[in-house]
């Protein structure tokens, strides 16, 4: 008698997820904002730009790519100058992340942030961890609409000194519970369990 699994040989037993511990700074900061987040490698890439905007308190008005090698990915956009290809279809494990090391994202073109993101090592799945999940970071993200780095870095300057009319109209406009010194974990990680799976 021949049994249907005759020949078929042993089920391939599928590999564990991989999970990426990614190191995020703001480039060009001083002193530097940076957060540690821990991410699967099957989150679709669109689903790594909502996290980061939840990461640095950001809240999407803006373009944004991500740039890998001679890769963009982000806002489709097709003109002379720039073609960048939507991120909505592509998971973090098709960009070969492990060998490639590093990558940016450029949100609010023109006067917007770059974050420079460094893969800093893969870490088996854990079960009880809800991801992605936000370790540790410095500071406060820039505010979003601040008018770009040097305006951010005039602005912290001023929040530091007298109380000036522009030092008050940064305070107003920023709201009294801004700290540019204050990053919180525990925070970011109810923000970031909010958002779609």
């Amino acid at each position: 008698m021949i049994s249907v699994l005759d020949g078929v040989g042993a089920a391939q037993k599928k590999a564990p997820e991989k999970v990426y511990s990614l190191r995020l700074d703001v480039a060009g900061t001083t002193p530097r904002i940076w957060r540690r987040l821990l991410v699967r490698e099957s989150m679709w890439l669109y689903a790594l730009h909502d996290s980061l905007q939840v990461l640095f308190d950001w809240f999407d008005y803006q373009t944004h790519v991500f740039n890998i090698d001679d890769q963009r990915l982000g806002n489709p956009v097709k003109d002379t100058d720039m073609i960048i290809e939507d991120d909505r279809d592509i998971a973090l494990s098709d960009l070969d992340l492990e060998n490639r090391g590093r990558l940016t994202y450029d949100y609010h073109f023109g006067t917007g942030w770059r974050l420079d993101i460094k893969i800093e090592k893969v870490v088996p799945l854990q079960k009880k961890l809800t991801y992605p999940q936000c370790l540790a970071g410095e500071r406060a993200g820039p505010p979003e609409d601040c008018g770009g780095l040097e305006a951010f870095h005039d602005m912290l300057d001023c929040l530091k000194g007298p109380k000036t009319d522009l030092a008050r109209e940064w305070r107003a406009w920023l709201g009294p519970d801004y700290d540019p010194t204050r990053c919180d974990p525990e925070k970011i990680n109810q923000a970031l369990s909010k958002l779609e799976r």
